[in-house]
């Protein structure tokens, strides 16, 4: 029944492209609120996902807003794909392409090694255009700005990285990583290591800790479930 979400809830999303979390927070607490004729819901979600990339998205209703922390620290997976010989200021799509490098010299060995290097412990430095906190302002928002933007490097670990090469210069991925890692920083990190550049022009989230896209909604299908649902 639909009275159990007020009390507390967790569901899964399979977030669409282009819609940022809150977005997808927002949507569904206007149509929980509205539907349970409540002027206050708490909801809340358990891991950011960038606008652009797609799926997993653990949403928090009522009391479990509580659990978000503790859901927060599990592993995650992804898949997507990394560009070769190009990059961006964002290390992804969200800026246009600023500099073009050689892919001739990058053999199937140079790639596999590359690939092994990123197994285990990384001091990663987290993109500028990201969302983490300087002086109280989001890093993006200064970037914007055109100012200059010093990240603090974090420790982060990979625990599995796997490649297909087939669709070369795109790369595409799966890699299972710790809470903070920013596979943006892993494309623009591979690039370099291939001594050229990389790009990320897709991301997927298919797990986090316990949690699986495959047990997820669509905004759409949950907006659905709202709508019908015993009160």
């Amino acid at each position: 029944m639909l009275t159990e979400f007020s009390k507390g809830t967790t569901i899964l999303v399979d977030k669409p492209l282009n819609w940022t979390s809150f977005d997808v927070v927002n949507k569904l607490r206007w149509h929980l609120r509205k539907r349970l004729d409540v002027k206050k819901l708490k909801v809340g979600h358990a891991g950011t996902l960038d606008p652009l990339a797609t799926g997993l998205l653990v949403l928090c209703i009522g009391k479990h807003t509580k659990l978000i922390n503790d859901l927060m620290v599990g592993e995650k997976t992804y898949t997507g794909t990394i560009l070769l010989g190009k990059t961006t200021p964002s290390y992804d799509l969200e800026t246009e392409f600023n500099e073009e490098f050689p892919t001739e010299h990058i053999t199937e060995k140079l790639m596999e090694e590359a690939r092994l290097s990123f197994l285990g412990e990384q001091q990663q430095t987290p993109p500028i255009f990201s969302a983490k906190k300087i002086d109280g302002r989001r890093a993006y928002e200064l970037a914007r700005e055109g100012q200059e933007v010093k990240m603090r490097i974090n420790t982060v670990t990979i625990h599995s990285f796997s490649i297909d090469t087939s669709n070369f210069p795109e790369v595409k991925f799966e890699i299972t990583c710790s809470k903070g890692t920013y596979i943006r920083s892993i494309a623009n990190d591979f690039g370099q290591k291939l001594n050229s550049g990389g790009t990320l022009i897709k991301l997927r989230r298919t797990k986090s800790g316990e949690q699986d896209i495959k047990d997820a909604k669509t905004v759409e299908e949950w907006i659905n479930f709202i709508e019908s649902a015993e009160l």
